[in-house]
């Protein structure tokens, strides 16, 4: 345990200039005081690693030293060949660069793990898009994607509804979500952070010279994780009150989603339970009551709608229609 600690103590000071204690607490998982008996343990082992004291101080490698315990095992090297996701990449326009990756991946490995790209790909794979939607690549995908790589500023029209707004944005991260790519980037001037669908850009200027300088606290997942959540909630403007027989309530995250499904499932588990019929009375929250009378649809007998009185109406006159076309 130890030993894999210390190998990466020393990758980790390799990659970078510098590190404090902090920071190698952090990405080791341990105290700084163990931070410290571990850059004495590697010292004394004849690992150059320099302590600079003080407020900026830290740690770092002296002299260039490179250290040759970078073999990978199976494992390793299949998981390295998973870390990329090939059509993200094609779409991207860094297909190619990949691919030479992975080959002076592989041609750095030892001879019995040299198939590790092959049996990686014949167990995993992944296929982004939702069902029944036709993926498109945003043409300007590969432009903003060098942006982002590049860390330069763009300026980009974007369609908002009949309009187009122009922005100037630095471009910090993409995120591909069931086969739409969204720019996470600062908008220049607010300062704010915010994202964008690539496929409504209009049009994209990347210049050359124009550079931006990260903000070093951004953490792109936590970030996404952050704004998708609340993009959930806030699309949930309205309520309806649904009986939902125990069928009903297996297959609500289908129906409606997990977000609002969630909602619901929770306030029934804080309740004293149903009405001794086997139906539970819940208040759901929805994006409207159109969007509920298509949603709650595909639960067919398996649920009843209590309020608003208009979409109870709508759901009887539904039933009365279907009624009608099945009756003897």
């Amino acid at each position: 345990m130890r030993a894999a600690r210390l190998i990466k103590m020393v990758l980790l000071l390799q990659s970078r200039p510098a590190m404090t204690a902090a920071e190698l607490a952090r990405e080791l998982e341990v105290s700084e005081r163990t931070v410290t008996r571990d850059a004495q343990a590697l010292s004394e082992a004849g690992v150059p690693v320099y302590a600079d004291r003080g407020r900026a101080g830290g740690y770092r490698l002296v002299g260039g030293y490179r250290t040759r315990l970078t073999g990978l095992d199976r494992g390793e090297a299949e998981a390295l060949f998973l870390s990329g996701v090939p059509g993200a990449l094609r779409e991207m326009g860094l297909e190619d660069t990949a691919s030479a990756a992975r080959l002076k991946v592989s041609a750095a490995l030892l001879p019995s793990l040299r198939d590790a790209s092959r049996t990686a790909a014949q167990r995993f794979h992944l296929d982004a898009p939702d069902w029944f939607r036709e993926p498109r690549t945003p043409e300007l995908l590969p432009v903003v994607a060098e942006a982002v790589w590049d860390d330069r500023l763009i300026t980009a029209c974007y369609r908002r509804g009949e309009q187009e707004v122009a922005r100037e944005l630095e471009p910090y991260g993409l995120v591909l979500k069931a086969g739409v790519w969204y720019l996470c980037a600062r908008v220049v001037g607010p300062g704010s952070f915010r994202v964008y669908r690539v496929d409504r850009f209009a049009a994209v200027d990347a210049g050359a010279a124009k550079r931006f300088e990260r903000d070093g606290g951004f953490d792109l997942p936590a970030f996404w994780e952050e704004r998708a959540a609340q993009f959930a909630r806030s699309v949930l403007r309205a309520e309806v009150v649904v009986r939902l027989s125990e069928e009903g309530l297996r297959r609500l995250t289908h129906a409606v989603g997990p977000v609002p499904a969630r909602a619901a499932l929770e306030a029934v588990e804080a309740a004293a339970g149903g009405d001794g019929s086997g139906w539970v009375t819940v208040t759901l929250p929805v994006e409207s009551e159109e969007v509920a009378h298509t949603q709650l649809t595909a639960l067919g007998p398996e649920v009843e709608v209590l309020a608003p009185e208009a979409l109870r109406e709508r759901f009887a006159r539904d039933a009365e229609r279907l009624a009608a076309l099945y009756r003897p």
